[in-house]
């Protein structure tokens, strides 16, 4: 008698509450719909990778809701076949081997859903990497992603990321600064620093607090300063859009570095 088919599904969740939508194209030039977190919904249980492969019954996982389900075909693989499928694979997915880029929770669900039902998932969520790293102020937002990954490594579930807000937030009020001392203004611009959101220390303010020595960190300020201090000036003249300001900025500060991978503290 065959095996009885069970429905596979992929659980979506968006870890930044609609905040990537919101502001990805200010500091990304682009449209970015959310940051991709996916489960497989199979024999009534999501599993998940998280600090290791995880499980959980259906809607009781610390991500909540999702925000779409997708509907992955039907598997007749056994639920004991799967679970050796899942203690083979796992020395691969661990909380060592996480990487936010490269090795995430949706390529576990990817491999996963290859294995049960010879299907991917959508290729929006798996070209995410590639959509951020792949823009001209993706430097500025590696910090962020540092942070994230951190927590997604330790198995917790992140608020939803500032993408940087304090730097840009400097940028914002250096801009309206410059703009109020033309008209004979003397008042300078109050920048709100904002606390971390990931439980690590943001690196948002690195420039402005006494921070411990260290050269990697110091010369990503320095480069992040530079970036913000071009962009203020392009925005002053007027002739672009945030978004391309922010591109010519970018490419400016990198071009006088030579390449971002040789900027020397």
């Amino acid at each position: 008698m065959a095996e009885e088919g069970h429905k596979v599904s992929l659980n979506v969740y968006d870890l930044s509450q609609g905040m990537a939508r919101q502001l990805s194209m200010t500091f990304l030039g682009k449209v970015i719909e959310g940051i991709w977190h996916t489960g497989i919904v199979v024999y009534g249980t999501e599993y998940y990778f998280s600090g290791g492969v995880q499980q959980a019954a259906v809607g009781t996982t610390p991500y909540g809701t999702p925000i779409r389900v997708v509907d992955l075909g039907v598997t007749h693989v056994p639920k004991d076949v799967f679970e050796m499928y899942l203690e083979e694979i796992s020395p691969r997915y661990t909380a060592e081997s996480y990487s936010l880029l490269k090795h995430n929770c949706n390529n576990f669900s990817n491999e996963v859903a290859q294995f049960l039902v010879e299907a991917t998932i959508p290729e929006y969520i798996l070209n995410l990497p590639n959509e951020v790293t792949s823009s001209p102020m993706a430097a500025l937002i590696l910090p962020m992603i540092e942070r994230l990954e951190t927590t997604m490594k330790a198995g917790a579930v992140p608020q939803a990321p500032q993408f940087q807000q304090p730097i840009l937030s400097t940028t914002a009020n250096n801009v309206a600064y410059s703009a109020e001392k033309k008209e004979g203004g003397e008042s300078k611009p109050k920048v709100e620093e904002k606390p971390a959101k990931f439980g690590v220390p943001s690196t948002s303010a690195a420039s402005t607090e006494a921070k411990p020595v260290d050269a990697l960190g110091d010369a990503r300020s320095k480069v992040q300063e530079e970036i913000t201090n071009e962009f203020a000036a392009i925005m002053a003249s007027g002739t672009l859009r945030a978004s391309e300001a922010a591109a010519l900025a970018t490419k400016r500060v990198m071009q006088r570095y030579g390449n971002t991978n040789s900027v020397q503290s």
